[in-house]
């Protein structure tokens, strides 16, 4: 599978690209080192640059620094691996509830081909005022009611239901993943949105 062919086509053409997902064989382990850390690198890189080199304005102050961007770097791609886990094995626990095929190397399939829209959108957190553009990464949510019958094999009329429960679950893992991760690093590193203007890390 050559990465950039795949990331092309599961975004350009879905519904083709779907069915030569589908013939393949992977695993969790396989897909996480082969597709899932590669692309989480974007966001987290793109992060990185964002609040480590560019740094986003508070008050007219530029706020950043390496320590910050390296943290938050490394939370977002911390983020991205705990997510995918935690939804493929959730996504294949509730598909026999959607009349459904049982299978965590197709769940796994779904789960991280479908999040390739969120893994591109993250570019944008490299200029951290175009970060709003993120929200193209919902664009995942159609890859994934695109992927659901030709991989679990979700019936039509299970599919909308399917699609809104674990993109729901999909959501909260993330955010509940990056909240808790945001705690830890802010436990480590401080928060540089709390602390007094004198500590705040300043761009010339």
């Amino acid at each position: 599978m050559n990465l950039i062919e795949r990331v092309k086509n599961i975004i350009i053409t879905p519904k083709t690209e779907w069915d030569v997902i589908n013939g393949e064989s992977t695993t969790p382990p396989m897909l996480l080192t082969s597709y899932v850390i590669p692309m989480a690198l974007i966001p987290a890189v793109a992060t990185f640059i964002g609040m480590g080199l560019i740094g986003v304005d508070v008050f007219g102050i530029k706020v950043g620094g390496i320590k910050y961007g390296l943290a938050l770097g490394i939370m977002s791609f911390l983020g991205s691996i705990v997510s995918y886990y935690v939804s493929t094995y959730v996504i294949d626990a509730l598909a026999p509830t959607f009349k459904s095929e049982k299978d965590i190397n197709k769940s796994a399939q779904l789960v991280a081909y479908s999040s390739t829209a969120a893994y591109v959108a993250g570019i944008f957190s490299i200029l951290p005022a175009l970060s709003f553009l993120g929200i193209l990464a919902l664009y995942a949510i159609y890859l994934f009611y695109i992927g659901l019958p030709k991989l679990k094999k979700t019936p039509q009329d299970q599919v909308v239901v399917y699609m809104v429960v674990g993109a729901l679950i999909i959501i909260v893992v993330s955010v509940v993943v990056n909240l808790i991760l945001t705690k830890v690093v802010y436990s480590i590193v401080g928060n540089p949105f709390a602390m007094g203007m004198d500590d705040l890390f300043k761009f010339k």
